[in-house]
């Protein structure tokens, strides 16, 4: 969905110490459940957000028609129930009666037709107006129905929705058109959720209070606060001194000293929205390069020779034990195994191996002809050199690249290390493809096909594929799984979609990384922690979770 390091990569750099002793914008007497991040919502406007946070508060304060659960099932939310057309090209949803936004006014199927055609109508928007690939006309017949009409079948429809949370059209419609519906603050956030907005500072926090009137099941505590701290230390002390009663995240060298502290437990697991960490190969053949492209890629990388030799040079459990501290699992393909069955399990990897990838580079004619210890093109041109570089605000990416240096240059390949602040990587990125070798990350929606989107040659010019990777075979398959109603027949064709790739090698992906949070036990008790997926900001998590008696 979306680049790692926009949404995870940015932190404040302003610390909001909010105590229970004081300074807290909490109302006394209540039960106010404190959570801890080194992040911040960089607007509350959907349409216009970027960064993860933003949608950790829409997920609290909106409803959507459809739920995402944490085993990756879609479950009834604003939509009582919906049915589906047997071309695949008409869904029809019941909207729960009697539901009421935030300020009291009552939400009807009109609101849902208005929210759908504002995301639609805005192509500005980073994500929202993408989710609407499909949509023609959406109609609402009576005040509980809403009739969506899509110009193909969309067999992931349900992983679209859920995203497109529902807005109040009485308040939106004055800001619309035009700039004004990305330069809107939404300020007071009025929705439909089991969470109300009460008081936001960016950068600082964010501060709900329960919505007793939430049409499922209201939340337990009173009041949720989101404070921001400055560094991922500051938080980890947070946590220990009771500061806050949970952190969503933390460096993996913390994890052994809180699981000694009293009265905290961590817990890992696969997170809800996975992040991928990739080594991203520029292979843009000539002819494929966008007008405006420099297109300056190493044409070593170009032969998938040498991309295979590089992944047996990469030690990729490795990777997990250095990078990581063991809290990861070695990787295989941009859809990561937390997406369950779209994930291939099957397909064998490249294990690390420097005997293996010296001989096929040896076979290919990358010899080292010079006696300078690293090889050069069959032809003599140049050596292989590659620039590899990666988001300056990336925390796991310099180790990252100083253990690939070691390795690859065992397999006589040299690499030039430099980290970039995330505009100047993005501007040498895509479409430009002025680069050789780059560590990045994308994160994942709930469904596979943006992920698979980003590797077809529609998205080269578009800057949306970050390798210029052109293969007629594979874009045919993403156009056949993008239709493909059929549970099962989809799943075989994105899995032979994931063997191609893999072997042809235009990325290797080192490791999926876990997700890493913890809590206090003695403040609340209730966490959603036995489920496939972990996020304890989740709203899964923030409806059930009561004081400790």
């Amino acid at each position: 969905m979306k680049k790692l390091s926009t949404i995870i990569g940015i932190f404040v750099v302003l610390a909001l110490t909010l105590a229970a002793c004081g300074g807290s914008p909490a109302g006394a007497g209540a039960s106010v459940l404190r959570i801890g991040w080194a992040g911040s919502p960089d607007t509350l406007n959907p349409g216009a957000a970027l960064l993860a946070e933003s949608f950790v508060i829409y997920e609290l304060a909106y409803s959507a028609l459809v739920d995402l659960q944490l085993d990756g099932t879609y479950s009834p939310d604003l939509a009582e129930s919906w049915t589906v057309s047997d071309d695949g090209l008409v869904w029809t949803f019941t909207i729960r009666d009697g539901v009421k936004f935030s300020d009291g006014t009552p939400l009807t199927a009109r609101d849902v037709v208005f929210t759908f055609e504002f995301y639609q109508a805005h192509e500005e928007f980073p994500y929202m107006n993408g989710y609407t690939y499909a949509f023609d006309t959406v109609e609402a017949p009576d005040d509980r129905t809403v009739v969506l009409t899509l110009t193909t079948p969309a067999p992931n429809l349900e992983s679209q929705i859920v995203f497109l949370y529902i807005l109040p059209e009485h308040i939106w419609k004055d800001h619309a058109e035009g700039q004004a519906a990305s330069e809107f603050e939404n300020l007071e956030m009025v929705g439909s959720g089991p969470f109300i907005m009460k008081d936001y500072r960016q950068g600082e926090y964010v501060h709900l209070e329960a919505n007793r009137d939430f049409y499922l099941s209201p939340p337990k505590v009173d009041e949720v606060v989101f404070q921001t701290f400055s560094n991922l230390d500051a938080l980890v002390q947070a946590i220990k001194t009771g500061q806050v009663d949970m952190i969503t995240e933390m460096p993996n060298t913390a994890v052994a000293t809180l699981q000694e502290a009293p009265d905290v437990r961590v817990v890992t697991g696969p997170p809800l929205a996975p992040d991928i960490t990739d080594i991203v190969f520029n292979v843009t053949e000539p002819q494929d390069c966008p007008e405006d492209g420099a297109c300056t890629g190493h044409p070593a990388l170009r032969d998938k020779t040498v991309r295979q030799a590089l992944a047996y040079a990469t030690n990729k459990q490795e990777l997990v034990d250095i990078v990581l501290l063991g809290l990861g699992t070695p990787g295989l393909t941009l859809i990561p195994d937390s997406l369950g069955v779209w994930y291939n399990q099957t397909i064998q990897d490249f294990p690390f191996d420097l005997a293996t990838a010296n001989r096929m580079l040896d076979d290919a004619g990358y010899l080292d002809s010079d006696g300078d210890g690293v090889r050069d093109m069959p032809d003599g041109s140049r050596s292989l050199t590659f620039r590899l570089n990666w988001p300056s605000d990336s925390t796991v990416a310099p180790r990252l690249a100083e253990l690939l240096a070691k390795t690859w240059a065992d397999a006589g390949v040299q690499l030039e290390l430099q980290a970039l602040d995330p505009d100047a990587l993005s501007s040498i990125c895509c479409p430009t493809f002025d680069y050789d070798v780059i560590i990045w990350g994308w994160g994942s929606d709930p469904d596979p096909s943006f992920l698979l989107s980003v590797m077809t040659s529609y998205e080269i010019p578009s800057g949306m594929s970050e390798t210029g990777y052109n293969n007629p075979e594979y874009d045919a398959l993403f156009d056949e799984q993008n239709v493909t109603m059929n549970p099962q027949l989809r799943q075989e064709i994105i899995w032979r979609m994931q063997e191609i790739v893999h072997d042809d090698a235009i990325y290797i992906i080192p490791f999926y990384s876990k997700a890493v949070q913890a809590y206090r036990t003695d403040r609340f008790t209730g966490w959603i922690t036995n489920q496939p997926k972990l996020a304890l900001e989740d709203v899964t998590s923030l409806v059930v979770v009561e004081p400790v008696e």
